[in-house]
């Protein structure tokens, strides 16, 4: 991402420093920033404190996204919530069974496990944050040693991170899944953050999309988890993204991300509420990070990203080339990605077809969306609350965070 730019406005409060002036927002790089992206207009409206809520100095946007850029909260412990309503419509078992047979055939490439792949395997178990309610345990001493626990019912599954050790623990299964990431601090740090869960990884990735398309201010104070907070405001300028707006508080203090808010343009409840309800930054003890596979316990050992694939199992790579790869189209806020499976479009009630051969299911799926046309041909367009999707008769897919008629424009333009 390029550097953030500002203009040489001053704040009112500058105004009233005779002799005196606040230096201007510094040009600086994000550090999850993308390269490529076109400087952003950031507002430079100070905040104003709301009744009742925490009276802070004045700050500008520019200001306050510099503070999170250079917060280096390095050991905290709390606790978070996070709720997610993508506004999926319930499928019961269906999505259960498949979700469990997708599960199964990522799992089966990694020596050591079954079919069936670990019930403590991460990239299974965090996918579960992606609807409901959860409440997560969290704590972090340095770029080595992370933990993190989601609470249920009856069990807690537990992801350790210590040095080059990563251990999943399923306690309703009682299986454990253990891998090393070897390298540097960073690369580690890097490697753990494939599931943005926290309101910080949350914010990391919502400044990724801030360029010339997108309004950020400073839209009040707030208090969260006990602390005084300031609040970001993140909206596109475009018209056509499904998404309404992106609020983050902010810590005061240490500049870490509290609470993370996404609404929908359409109004109603949040797509995405995450928020710490208590925090801490003082050094968590050690043996928060200690794990010792309870006895009993199944272990599945990660063959590590490195391996070679199972003769005859298709890479990511080969399947990216077969439907010839992903297009973007569009900027900003209203990107759609574009890519041909190759096939011909939603599978029939009888099996087969472009998406892979699932039977009765195809046509299942196709009565949750929503019939188009267009010079493209026709096609079906699945929505939820954030998310669309143009599934056309020929096997193209169109996706992104806009609504269907800025999907049928795209697949009208590319045809």
């Amino acid at each position: 991402m390029a550097p953030y730019a500002s203009d040489d406005s001053t704040t009112a409060a500058e105004g009233r420093e005779p002799g005196t002036r606040r230096r201007r927002a510094a040009r600086y790089v994000v550090p999850v920033a993308v390269t490529g992206v076109a400087a952003a207009t950031i507002g430079l409206v100070p905040a104003l404190a709301d009744a009742g809520d925490p009276d802070l100095p004045d700050i500008t946007a520019q200001q306050l996204i510099e503070k999170i850029a250079t917060s280096d909260v390095q050991r905290l412990s709390g606790t978070v919530k996070i709720s997610t309503d993508l506004g999926l419509p319930d499928l019961g078992g269906l999505v259960d069974g498949m979700a469990g047979g997708l599960a199964g055939g990522m799992a089966s490439g990694s020596p050591g496990q079954d079919d069936g792949g670990s019930a403590a395997d991460p990239s299974a178990r965090l996918t579960e944050l992606v609807s409901g309610t959860h409440t997560l345990r969290v704590a972090a001493d340095g770029p080595d040693r992370q933990k993190l626990s989601l609470l249920e019912n009856a069990a807690e599954y537990s992801l350790i991170h210590d040095g080059e050790d990563v251990w999943g623990y399923d306690s309703a299964s009682n299986e454990v899944y253990h891998a090393t990431v070897p390298g540097s601090a960073g690369e580690r740090t890097k490697e753990r953050r494939q599931m943005p869960a926290t309101p910080r990884e949350l914010t990391e990735e919502a400044l990724k999309a801030v360029d010339d398309t997108t309004s950020v201010t400073v839209d009040g104070t707030a208090q969260v988890a006990g602390r005084d907070a300031y609040k970001l405001l993140i909206k596109p300028r475009q018209e056509g993204s499904t998404i309404g707006a992106v609020s983050v508080a902010v810590d005061a203090k240490t500049g870490l991300p509290l609470k993370f808010t996404l609404t929908p343009a359409g109004g109603g409840a949040a797509v995405v509420d995450a928020g710490f309800t208590q925090v801490s930054f003082a050094k968590p003890p050690a043996s928060t990070f200690d794990f010792t596979p309870p006895e009993g316990a199944k272990i599945t050992e990660d063959g590590g990203t490195d391996r070679a694939p199972e003769t005859g199992r298709k890479t990511e790579g080969d399947r990216a080339g077969e439907r010839g790869g992903i297009e973007v189209i569009g900027e900003g806020w209203n990107t759609i990605a574009a890519f041909d499976t190759g096939g011909q479009g939603l599978p029939a009630a009888t099996g087969g077809g472009g998406l892979g051969d699932l039977g009765d299911v195809g046509g299942f799926l196709g009565s949750f969306g929503d019939e188009v046309s267009g010079s493209f041909g026709s096609g079906t367009v699945f929505s939820t609350r954030l998310v669309n999707a143009l599934v056309t008769e020929d096997g193209k897919v169109y996706a992104g965070t806009v609504t269907k008629e800025a999907l049928v424009k795209a697949a009208d333009a590319r045809k």
